[in-house]
């Protein structure tokens, strides 16, 4: 299994702070769509898969990561895999997901597109991938710069850390180019334009 880092850092099955505020817009989309299945791409430590389940969801999730992979695999009314984006996908999810989350994951791929072919493979057709990462605009990368926060909004030092960063523009590019068509997008935490994440909705042709 080749993974970009020997260890991400989880220490414990406790929610992100980033949850506070990806969570209500990517419930919304679910429940927007209809989804009745749903797989959990790069879930960390597992701390979404409760929420997920109660909203009667049928769950999977997939996580490279060691440490994630054993706090995430305790969630056992989800089917957990070991797996990362790149790795061969169970052949029982070929076509198998009405949607696929995908939280603050891409910034972290050294070759994203090798994720839109594993969201390809699992998606249903008109299934839809509910995305965030990051947000990079002019205005916050302006108040970036003017701050001198981009040593902070790096942070080079974390082993796995951020290694590509995307505006709406670039994360549009790389679904449509690969068959996707943009359903929404919405900027979430702090003031607008200088969002924290931005979420986008992309539905398979």
């Amino acid at each position: 299994m080749k993974t970009i880092a020997n260890r991400y850092g989880w220490l414990s099955n406790k929610s992100e702070h980033s949850h506070s505020y990806l969570l209500p817009t990517t419930i919304d989309n679910i429940k927007k769509y209809n989804a009745t299945s749903l797989l959990d791409i790069g879930t960390g430590n597992g701390a979404t898969i409760p929420t997920w389940v109660s909203l009667g969801l049928q769950v999977a999730a997939m996580e490279p990561d060691y440490e994630g992979f054993e706090f995430a695999k305790q969630h056992t009314q989800a089917d957990v895999r070991r797996l990362g984006v790149g790795d061969p996908l169970p052949t029982e999810w070929k076509n198998a997901f009405d949607a696929i989350i995908c939280l603050e994951v891409v910034e972290h791929l050294f070759d994203p597109i090798q994720l839109t072919k594993a969201i390809n493979y699992a998606l249903k057709k008109e299934g839809v991938v509910i995305i965030s990462t990051p947000y990079h605009g002019y205005l916050k990368n302006v108040m970036l710069a003017i701050m001198n926060k981009w040593d902070f909004h790096h942070h080079p030092l974390r082993t796995g850390g951020h290694i590509k960063f995307w505006s709406r523009s670039t994360l549009t590019s790389l679904f449509v180019n690969e068959g996707f068509s943009e359903c929404s997008f919405k900027g979430v935490g702090r003031i607008p334009f200088l969002w924290k994440s931005m979420i986008m909705v992309f539905k398979k042709s």
